[in-house]
């Protein structure tokens, strides 16, 4: 701004009135011929840029003078038009300039000394520095730190793009987002209601945070220096992964591939798509590492086909486990790698190698060794069992499977499910909890009686 200053040889008390008299608020001022002030034998100005340097010029030449004087001059340039006026006139750019007055701001020992600005003290002043700091430098995002969850208990949900008569795709990640809530509120700390929605209803959910496990060593006051360990173990005992699994991963994979480990453990109806997506995060990650810089540009072409919406509301199902998991690794100070976002899957991508795992395998349609190298340390991670525990419970994820019984297909009679025979309930809704799972069942079956080629390929791939 100085230099500014020194360019126009203005005073910086005049600036508010430069705003003013250069906007586009007012006709009249836009007559005024200010382009007459540009001082002669100036190069060439961009197109109508010489008004403003005018105006400037005109500034700069009446240093000598307050600003309600440059104001009422600047009212006499105005031409065609009466006294009063003129007066009226004077007092709305008067009223206009406080608009452009710059406040003292906390944020200069911010960027100059890294002092975290102040925070309304009736909303942050139960919250721990560290917090305050990361909010600040934007390593915490608002999301996390929500301010309905610390003070209302409430948690509005973002809601994708999905087919209504399927199950919302935030349910797969509640015990993720409960262990959140645990971190945050700590043991005690009452019931988050969660706004989500049943069909096109929006439903409100009483959900209790979680601390249990490795959480109950850790206090929100003091995350920042709990031992590495013990963040990690929560992490991954939410996510149901020992880290021995990992271990093959590439480090900034090892999330992505815990959360998809998860939700292929718990996504409903069981997801299909489990290669198309691991063969999607293998082409991004390839591409980074040799440079690519243009994005997946190029890599995919407009899918003319109408989208499968059960392979669709799996593929949200995962993003909504990323999401959530992501954000509960930042709360906890990052004990896993962030992953490169932009590298690890694109939506249309996917869907086209799902297309084509229809007739291939991977290693049919991807001939590159380290390709297939990379995709197949990520499926084995994934889809190994831990020892001594089930696919679907066991292990540290077993202290989360109450929370998920809503999520479980029901196992009645499938003849009575047909019927409509089951009567159980979603929780926060008057809905049957049955009825899409049924309806996608009994399409399976119909599927497989239809094509026995499609059945034995499902049950090849562990789906069966």
């Amino acid at each position: 701004m100085s230099k500014f200053w020194a360019l126009f040889n203005i005073d910086h008390q005049l600036l508010p009135v430069f705003a003013a008299l250069a906007g586009n608020d007012y006709d009249n001022l836009r007559d005024v011929k200010w382009a007459r002030y540009v001082p002669a034998g100036s190069p060439k100005i961009w197109f109508g840029g010489d008004r403003l340097v005018g105006l400037l010029s005109w500034l700069g030449a009446r240093t000598d003078r307050t600003t309600e004087d440059t104001l009422t001059a600047a009212m006499a340039l105005v031409p065609n038009i009466g006294q009063q006026a003129r007066t009226e006139m004077q007092t709305e750019v008067q009223k206009a300039m406080l608009e452009y007055r710059l406040p003292s701001s906390s944020l200069l020992r911010f960027f100059s000394e890294g002092t975290v600005p102040p925070l309304p003290a009736e909303i942050w002043s139960w919250v721990p520095e560290w917090v305050r700091v990361s909010l600040a430098r934007g390593d915490l995002g608002a999301n996390i730190l929500d301010y309905d969850i610390l003070v209302h208990r409430r948690k509005f949900l973002r809601i994708q793009v999905e087919c209504i008569d399927l199950q919302s795709s935030n349910l797969t990640s509640r015990p993720i987002r409960q262990v959140m809530y645990g971190l945050l509120l700590g043991q005690g700390g009452g019931e988050v209601e969660e706004v989500d929605r049943v069909g096109l209803d929006l439903v409100s959910v009483k959900v209790q945070p979680l601390v249990q496990g490795a959480a109950q060593r850790l206090r929100l006051d003091s995350l920042p220096r709990a031992d590495r360990t013990v963040r990690l173990q929560v992490c991954l005992e939410t996510l149901g992964v020992e880290e021995e699994t990992l271990g093959g991963v590439p480090a900034h994979l090892r999330l992505p591939v815990a959360v998809t480990r998860y939700w292929l453990r718990r996504a409903s109806p069981e997801p299909t798509l489990l290669k198309a997506l691991l063969m999607v995060m293998v082409q991004g990650e390839l591409i980074r590492r040799t440079g690519g810089t243009t994005g997946w540009q190029g890599v995919t072409s407009h899918n003319r086909q109408p989208l499968d919406g059960v392979v669709a509301h799996s593929f949200n199902q995962w993003q909504a486990c990323l999401k959530d998991a992501s954000q509960l690794n930042l709360l906890l100070c990052k004990p896993l790698p962030e992953p490169h976002y932009a590298w690890l899957y694109q939506g249309r991508l996917v869907h086209r190698r799902q297309k084509e795992l229809q007739e291939k395998e991977p290693e049919e349609i991807v001939k590159d060794d380290q390709f297939r190298t990379l995709y197949r340390s990520l499926l084995e991670a994934v889809t190994q069992s831990d020892p001594g525990a089930d696919w679907r419970a066991g292990g540290p994820e077993a202290q989360l499977g109450a929370s998920m019984e809503h999520l479980h297909l029901n196992t009645e009679d499938e003849e009575e499910e047909e019927l409509g025979g089951a009567e159980g309930l979603d929780q926060g809704s008057d809905r049957p909890r049955v009825t899409v799972r049924t309806r996608y069942r009994t399409k399976d079956r119909k599927d497989r009686s239809r094509n026995p080629d499609l059945g034995r390929k499902q049950e090849r791939e562990g789906w069966g």
